[in-house]
């Protein structure tokens, strides 16, 4: 369903001229955040020195409060990218179309997490908001599955975790803040319409 609705955003996207496409980052892998130290050290980047180290700190507590091995992202691939869906080119924005699954009490202590001051392109209460209303249903979502790193019936966790590392790392890695539209109903269409005038004011050239 989330490829469905993804693909659907963008196609009512490019109906208003904003063209949102795959894309994947050397700094977003299967290491998580392990892999998000090792690039920002090969850039030797001092811009964003600070940013990375607060999102680093930030996302290890989150990793370890959601039970994750840590030495299973040590063992991961750092060749093994993840892949995003809608990016906006020209501005390298990252838009997340969260459908139910990405509500859960995973997601929500991991949002309590977050600094105050974090940069987030989304309302960061909102998302709480529908994380304690929908969580007691959406927990379940993929819970009888295993995940890397968190064990069987860690799926929630980790994707929990991942939501985490793409809001976190892309900041301080010098990207505008990822822009995140919740669409617990699975209407990637629906979603854009309700976000449309904001969106073409950003992003329609």
């Amino acid at each position: 369903m989330a490829a469905d609705a993804h693909a659907a955003f963008a196609e009512a996207a490019a109906q208003d001229g904003i063209v949102l496409a795959p894309e994947t980052y050397d700094w977003l892998c299967e290491q998580g955040h392990v892999g998000l130290e090792r690039v920002a050290k090969a850039r030797r980047d001092p811009t964003i020195v600070q940013p990375v180290i607060a999102a680093l700190a930030t996302l290890t507590r989150i990793y370890a409060d959601l039970g994750g091995d840590v030495s299973v992202l040590d063992a991961s691939r750092e060749n093994l990218l993840l892949p995003l869906d809608l990016v906006h080119a020209p501005t390298g924005t990252i838009l997340e179309v969260d459908g139910a699954a990405h509500f859960t009490s995973f997601r929500l202590a991991a949002l309590h997490r977050y600094d105050a001051d974090a940069a987030l392109g989304f309302d960061r209460e909102g998302y709480a908001a529908l994380c304690r209303e929908l969580g007691p249903r959406t927990d379940r979502l993929g819970g009888g599955l295993p995940a890397k790193g968190f064990g069987f019936g860690g799926q929630p966790r980790e994707r929990a975790y991942r939501d985490a590392l793409i809001d976190l790392a892309t900041p301080a890695m010098g990207q505008p803040p990822v822009v995140r539209i919740a669409a617990p109903d699975g209407d990637g269409a629906a979603a854009y319409g309700r976000h449309r005038a904001v969106l073409v004011e950003r992003f329609a050239t």
